[in-house]
């Protein structure tokens, strides 16, 4: 039998579901993971395409510059109801739905191509979408990917599904546009077709997969006092966990993706003079390396968080500081090759970061609030895709080789200010 909840009705309590059987149950976990590919897809694919916005259609750098910012407006509530609503109604319809806003987003932008209009609130809508994909699914994927569903589950198997995924949509997205973008006809529409297919397949592989949420028992069940009193299990309270957030991920957070943006957004502009017509196929290799990387890094950041989740922490944002410490010379020097090494960096530095937090996540959220914790620690993150405009705003001021020198020098603190923190913890 599959691992579902029931309801007994005679009783009014909730049953807890039953092991699925060996060799069944793993499947829901990577079923669901899929999602996250079209969350992390969705984000990206853009970013290849907005050279081709002001080209085809004419549009200006700030409305194409806006039209990339309204993306986090949107992702913002999509996470804050959207993790919520799913500790409340449980991860299965919160995730579906957002699934097909995430799907609806693209046939705006699709048609957004003829009617201008339409793409600021696809723009709104691929926000929302992954936002609450982020938020439900990951907490979905990890449930899925841990007892009663797997009998033997690994310590980071959230981390492992939900931020592999998610980053391989990053990775394919913004390539597969971009090449699209290049050489294909109607390219404002058809690099979106991509994106369709894969947030359909998704829908479909995941739409058999039971719910994971654990109800809470019905208040007429059997008080379990010594349990629930005992000076030797007391429940967690919200204050405890809630500290431990603030000084274990929030530091950490911004950089999750303020690393890959500077990686793919700001980059490729500052070493384009001497590509020659070869400028969105740079970029859609950027913003494949960047993620790709971390994606790459991700095994053996598993095995880091293994021994040691701050290690793990650690050591992204000694990778990220050598990133942002070689991405001033290939600025300077204009070198789109040793840019692309600074990309990786970057983006290995985002893989260990972003197992790190979902890790830490997982393991100090109680049940019922891992979807509102994880889009928390997804909002606080998505502070980060701010970081390209804040750059160009100051790049007129400071020069950009000292902004991304500066960059590295502030990472280096975060380090040091994260190791500190939480010094007693490991």
């Amino acid at each position: 039998m599959s691992a579902t909840t029931h309801h007994d009705t005679t009783r009014g309590r909730w049953r807890s579901p039953r092991p699925a059987r060996p060799g069944t149950a793993p499947r829901y976990g990577l079923r669901t993971a899929w999602v996250m590919m079209a969350s992390g897809w969705s984000a990206n694919q853009f970013s290849a395409l907005l050279g081709a916005y002001r080209s085809n259609l004419g549009l200006s750098e700030s409305t194409v510059t806006g039209l990339f910012a309204v993306y986090v407006v949107g992702l913002v509530p999509g996470l804050l109801v959207g993790g919520p609503l799913a500790d409340r109604h449980g991860r299965r319809p919160v995730a579906l739905v957002a699934l097909g806003v995430n799907l609806a987003s693209s046939v705006f932008l699709m048609v957004g191509s003829t009617a201008h209009w339409l793409l600021l609130p696809g723009r709104f809508l691929t926000g929302v979408g992954a936002g609450a994909l982020l938020a439900a699914g990951s907490a979905w994927v990890k449930e899925l990917s841990s007892p009663p569903f797997v009998a033997e589950a690994a310590p980071a198997a959230a981390a492992k599904r939900a931020g592999l995924f998610v980053s391989a949509g990053f990775a394919s997205g913004g390539l597969v546009a971009s090449m699209i973008a290049q050489w294909a006809p109607h390219p404002l529409v058809t690099a979106y077709l991509p994106h369709l297919v894969l947030a359909s397949a998704a829908g479909l592989a995941a739409l058999p997969v039971p719910e994971s949420r654990q109800p809470r028992p019905a208040a007429t069940a059997q008080p379990t006092a010594p349990a629930a009193t005992g000076p030797g299990a007391p429940a967690p309270s919200t204050s405890a966990y809630g500290r431990r957030f603030l000084r274990a991920v929030v530091p950490l957070a911004p950089w999750v993706f303020a690393a890959p943006a500077i990686g793919f957004a700001t980059l490729p502009g500052l070493v384009d003079d001497g590509l020659s017509g070869w400028q969105t196929v740079y970029a859609g290799i950027m913003t494949a390396v960047v993620p790709g990387a971390g994606l790459v890094v991700q095994p053996l950041a598993r095995r880091l968080a293994a021994r040691s989740r701050l290690a793990t922490a650690a050591i992204g944002m000694l990778v990220t500081t050598v990133g942002l410490a070689l991405a001033a010379p290939a600025a300077a020097l204009e070198q789109p090759a040793l840019a692309l090494v600074s990309g990786a960096l970057l983006g290995a530095g985002y893989g260990l970061a972003l197992t790190y937090a979902l890790t830490e996540v997982a393991a100090l959220a109680p049940p019922d609030r891992l979807a509102r914790l994880t889009a928390y620690f997804w909002t606080t993150a998505y502070i980060g895709m701010f970081t390209p405009y804040v750059i160009a705003l100051l790049s007129g001021t400071f020069g950009m080789t000292t902004l991304l020198l500066t960059g590295a020098v502030l990472a280096v603190v975060t380090c040091v200010g994260l190791l500190w923190l939480n010094r007693d913890e490991e």
